[in-house]
């Protein structure tokens, strides 16, 4: 910095007003120091601004299997959110979460510095985990369910199962089948409850779900089941890629979509509108997920004790897979 200052003809402290954003830095003396930075190729040790503020201006993400497109969607929101707020961002990916691998995270987290943690927390196990968390880092859990006191952002997971479901009988189905994902995560809970919802509301019964695990492959057994079944006009598939798959068993089965059976998934993937047909589906604001993370999780750094529940809406997407009966 004093190099900068004295290529820049200025004083140190103009220099740290400068690489702060401070206001009350004249233009042409900020282009100056600027120019000084650039040409001395001058880089902050981040390490010793820490050391002075006591903030590592870094936050910490907890999540695991990110190959799966929710997950991984997730995470990249928060990373996005957390950078256009000035943070690093540190993740621990973990096979699986359950209360000794979050604590470990944490701590592991927690050594590096880290201002604050956001912890992915779709599963049952993983809300758990975060039941009685030792104090003195603040922490903000992405669905979560309750999450044990901590703040939560999530998606209503029951609305999008609802919007799904009440597509379908709008359409003149007299039910929907449901493929629903695994037991122990929140998200498919959420979503069987707004299907039974939204049959009970129409005054439908409801055929019990086809269990699933998100896979294209899951989907293609479901798939395999259901086209053996005459009475089945609509199906609402949890997620994106198990719909695929069942919309790969429609077609070796020779059922027609939609023709035959209407299909909805749910997600949102890129890929969903070159499914043939076009997938109709429900998405998740994954951006908005991750900046109402990042604000929640920075107002606990800045000193909020409240346990704040953000519930972020989905939205329904009408493509070619459904039709009127």
């Amino acid at each position: 910095m004093a190099d900068v200052a004295k290529e820049a003809g200025v004083s140190h402290q103009t220099v740290s007003r400068v690489l702060n954003d401070h206001p009350n830095v004249r233009g042409e003396t900020r282009a100056r120091v600027l120019a000084a930075i650039g040409k001395l190729g001058y880089r902050r040790n981040l390490v010793a601004r820490a050391l002075v503020t006591k903030h590592s201006r870094t936050l910490g993400v907890v999540s695991f299997d990110t190959t799966l497109y929710g997950p991984a969607s997730t995470v990249y929101g928060i990373e996005q959110a957390a950078r256009s707020a000035g943070y690093f961002v540190s993740i621990v990916s973990l096979k699986s979460i359950d209360r000794k691998g979050v604590l470990d995270a944490l701590d592991y987290l927690a050594d590096q510095g880290v201002d604050g943690i956001v912890v992915v927390a779709p599963q049952r196990s993983a809300a758990t985990a975060l039941t009685d968390l030792p104090g003195g880092i603040p922490t903000v859990a992405v669905e979560g369910g309750q999450a044990g006191g901590v703040p939560v952002v999530c998606v209503d997971q029951v609305e999008g199962g609802r919007l799904a479901t009440e597509h379908l009988l709008s359409l003149g189905h007299e039910t929907v089948w449901h493929v629903r994902g695994p037991s122990d995560w929140l998200e498919a809970e959420g979503r069987v409850a707004g299907w039974r919802a939204a049959l009970a509301a129409a005054g439908r019964g409801g055929p019990e779900p086809l269990a699933g695990d998100w896979s294209p492959r899951s989907g293609y057994e479901a798939g395999r089941s259901l086209a053996n079944m005459k009475d089945v006009t609509a199906v609402f598939v949890a997620n994106d890629q198990m719909a695929l798959g069942v919309l790969r068993a429609f077609t070796e089965r020779g059922v027609r979509v939609p023709d035959q059976v209407s299909v909805v998934g749910f997600d949102d993937i890129p890929e969903s509108e070159f499914f043939s047909p076009p997938l109709t589906t429900i998405r998740q604001d994954f951006d908005a997920v991750g900046r109402q993370s990042i604000e929640v999780l920075l107002r606990q750094i800045g000193g909020s004790g409240e346990r704040e529940r953000l519930v972020v809406s989905p939205s329904f997407v009408a493509r070619a897979s459904t039709a009127g009966r």
